[in-house]
Parts: structure tokens; sequence; C-alpha cells
């Protein structure tokens, strides 16, 4: 009775095709974004009121783009590992971030080690991480 239903069934669940051998990949491999691709990315991104972006800042003078953005109203995630050894300048460059989401009423948060989130006005960053239950 029951190898009926599931004969019946088969044609409604898709089965999982089973990895090939380029798909094995290992803890230290990564999926580089700047290679991938993916059609009509820039229609999609068009219509949104605000887009998260990764950017990486490797000292004060790269700033300016990374404040257009948020005033453009953008989400920035923000990568200061090239800097993070000069206590004096990413002071200056957090300072900075931190005028700036002041003046839009966004906000500036460390998210983890030498990593900063920056948000645009009427977006404001939670302190608490979301653990999972056991």
């Amino acid at each position: 009775m029951v190898g009926g239903f599931l004969k019946k069934t088969k044609h409604i669940i898709p089965t999982i095709p089973a990895k090939r051998e380029h798909d094995k990949g290992s803890a230290g491999e990564y999926i580089d974004l700047t290679e991938m691709e993916f059609p009509d990315e820039g229609a999609a991104l068009s219509g949104a009121r605000s887009i998260v972006k990764v950017a990486e800042i490797n000292g004060y003078e790269d700033l300016a783009d990374l404040t257009d953005e948020l005033y453009n109203g953008n989400i920035l995630i923000i990568d200061f590992t090239m800097m993070a050894n000069d206590d004096l300048e990413l002071k200056r460059v957090i300072g900075e971030l931190k005028s700036v989401a002041k003046d839009t009423g966004g906000d500036v948060a460390g998210i983890a080690k030498n990593i900063l989130m920056a948000t645009p006005g009427g977006i404001k960053i939670s302190r608490k991480k979301i653990r999972p239950g056991f």
C-alpha cells in the first residue's frame, strides 16, 4: 500500500541529483561574488529603495565613496581589514561614518571582526545576536 502511494507521488516530489565531482568543496573554499553574474541584475536593482553593498576601505581617502552611498540610501557592509592596525585613522573613519549616520538618521555598528555595517535613515542595526536555541 505504501509503495503504491510513493509510486503515485514520485512525479510530484523532485529528486535531488547526485553531486558531480566539481561540486565537492572543502571548508577552505569560498564563492567569489565578483565573478558571479546574474541576468538582468541591473534591472532588478533599479526598483529597489535601498541596496545592500559590500565595500572595502583602505584608508580615510576612500571614505567619500562610502558616504555618498549612505546619502543615496544604500546599506553598507564595510571590510576595514586593510586599516585595522592604524587606530587613529580607523577612529577618524568610524567618526565620519557616525556623523553621516547621524545626519541621515541611520546607524553604524561593528558586526564582526574588521567588519562594520552602516545604514541610511530609517534603518537601525540591532546589537543583539540571534542565537540558535538548543
